[in-house]
């Protein structure tokens, strides 16, 4: 996944900076390429048939509506199969799912599973004490392939070795090959502390098994007005290497690892600069997934 890079430039008292902290190609052509690349990825062991994504995040992050916007670009139109909500204070994902994207008869090398999102373990409903959203176990069991499809994510029981729907053998395409934090640039700062312990707490484990992992940081726009004005000037923006920092910081993710992209939200047309950062993190996203069935193959 690389090393650590080195810290970002200390930011000055104005928003944007003299140049890019991260040199991007903005040009259509570029963004066509990239399309191009992924619609026709060469997988380490063809055998797996894709490669499989897990999103997590806190509840309102923009997991599914990621999933929709990768759709939208392979579609060359406004997309959605993942349903989404922008009225929930819990989570509107209640099942384990499999997303994938098929351009006419052609499934792509990759898929997605949305989870359910985290929350802080106890709220107080009306004088009960209840819990709410993914619980850990329930995390792992998807890493390793445990889960099944369609299983509906329980807040008060994980799924247990003993349960029928438990899959005791999974196949390497079963189990997750990439694991996708998926953060809003404009909350970073006011995200609980279960959330973040949550977040750190399965990416030691994660670690363990060796599966890499990358922060897609959704609502650049909203994190800064320079950007909200100009996606083009989202690595000039010092409000958003403050996030990317912070994020790194707190979950020990690579500054490198981590993506900003704005979703396909309001708009009905697609947008190339749009396409051309959440096609960034894909094409990350990918190229981890692949070295790790590399991995694993020479095993």
């Amino acid at each position: 996944m690389g090393s650590k890079s080195s810290k970002l430039p200390l930011q000055p008292s104005k928003k944007e900076f003299d140049k890019e902290w991260r040199k991007t190609n903005w040009s259509k052509g570029k963004r066509d390429a990239m399309v191009d690349a992924l619609r026709n990825f060469n997988l380490n062991d063809p055998e797996v048939g894709h490669l499989r994504c897990l999103l997590l995040g806190p509840v309102g992050a923009g997991k599914s509506s990621f999933i929709n916007s990768v759709n939208t670009i392979f579609q060359g139109r406004v997309a959605h199969s993942a349903l989404t909500t922008d009225c929930s204070s819990t989570s509107f994902t209640k099942t384990y799912k499999t997303y994938y994207i098929t351009v006419g008869t052609n499934r792509l090398p990759f898929a997605f599973n949305d989870a359910m999102g985290l929350e802080d373990d106890i709220r107080i409903d009306i004088g009960k004490d209840t819990p709410r959203g993914i619980l850990h176990n329930d995390i792992i069991n998807a890493l390793k392939g445990h889960l099944p499809e369609n299983y509906v994510f329980n807040p008060y029981s994980a799924l247990s070795d003993k349960s029928e729907q438990y899959k005791r053998s999974p196949k390497l395409s079963d189990k997750v090959h990439c694991l996708v934090y998926v953060i809003p640039a404009n909350k970073l700062s006011i995200m609980s502390k279960d959330v973040i312990k949550k977040m750190k707490e399965v990416r030691e484990i994660a670690s363990e098994m060796g599966i890499p992992q990358v922060v897609v940081m959704t609502m650049a726009d909203m994190a800064c007005d320079l950007v909200e004005k100009d996606l083009q000037k989202v690595y000039f923006s010092t409000a958003l290497v403050k996030s990317i920092e912070r994020c790194s910081i707190e979950l020990g993710v690579p500054l490198n690892c981590i993506l900003p992209v704005k979703n396909y939200h309001m708009e009905i047309d697609l947008d190339n600069d749009m396409d051309i950062l959440i096609l960034t993190a894909m094409t990350q996203i990918m190229n981890f997934a692949n070295d790790y069935i590399g991995l694993l193959k020479q095993k």
